[in-house]
Formats: structure tokens, sequence, C-alpha cells
């Protein structure tokens, strides 16, 4: 029997500077796909989507443009509550832009040899559920950080 005893340590909270690194890159992601959707090569060169994605484009550009504006915010202000808020904002969002496209279903892949469409509306299908369960943890998370601020002031 040996007398080692093992302690874990408290798990690591992100650095500001990563977190800040985090940010500028998902603003570079959010642009990149912003341009790529509805400027060049623009959405309807790709041949899997139909022209019912114009309907639902709209959606998808305030999903993006509301994640860049987010993550630019967060290099100026970044407090648990306000991060809280703009991911809870931002997981409602994207549950409607998941429900809409599985609505709508803007996708054609008969021109490939496998049946995506399938596997598409399954990955919509997660999505919806991730959506789901982000938007109850960050509700969460923002009363909790309601509640610090409240314990906090005097």
């Amino acid at each position: 029997m040996s007398d080692v005893q093992t302690v874990e340590k408290p798990a690591k909270k992100a650095s500001g500077t990563g977190r800040r690194v985090g940010y500028v890159v998902a603003v570079i992601i959010n642009a990149a796909l912003l341009y790529l959707i509805d400027a060049r090569p623009g959405w309807q060169a790709w041949d899997a989507l139909t022209a019912d994605f114009a309907t639902v484009l709209w959606l998808i550009n305030l999903s993006l443009s509301l994640s860049l504006i987010a993550n630019a915010l967060y290099l100026v202000y970044d407090a648990p509550w306000f991060r809280a808020m703009c991911e809870l904002l931002l997981a409602v969002v994207s549950l409607i832009v998941a429900v809409r496209l599985y609505q709508v279903f803007p996708f054609d892949f008969s021109t490939f040899a496998y049946a995506w469409t399938v596997l598409a509306r399954f990955v919509l299908v997660i999505v919806m559920f991730g959506s789901a369960i982000a938007i109850i943890v960050q509700f969460v998370n923002l009363i909790r950080a309601a509640v610090r601020i409240g314990a906090a002031s005097p």
C-alpha cells in the first residue's frame, strides 16, 4: 500500500490574453465567412446550395454579424455578466438559424456520390440540441453573474 496522496489542482481559467486571442480569431473567422458567403465567391457559387438559401441568408448574416460584434466588444469589455448576456443572445439566434435551415433545407446533394441529406439533417438537429443546452447554460451563467454583482455591492 502506498502513502502517496494525490492532490488535484483546481481547473485553471483562461487568461485574459488567451481569451482576447480567441476573440480576435473569432472576429477574423466571422468576417471571412461573411465575405465568402456574400462577396467572393458568394453563396451562389456553391453547388450544394439551392436558390432557397436566399430565404435564410439574412438569418445567417445576422448570426455571423452578431458573433463578430460580440467578440469585438469582448476585446473592450469582457465582464462575466456581459459575456453571458451576449452568449445567451447568440445561442438563441443560433437555434433560430438551425431551425430555419432545417425547415427550408436549402441544400441539394444530388450531384455528390454520397447522399449527404440525412447527415446534414442530423447535424442540424445536433446544432439545435446544442443551442438549446447553450441557452440554458448561458441563462444560468447570467443569473450567477448577476448574483455575484449583487453580493459585491454594499
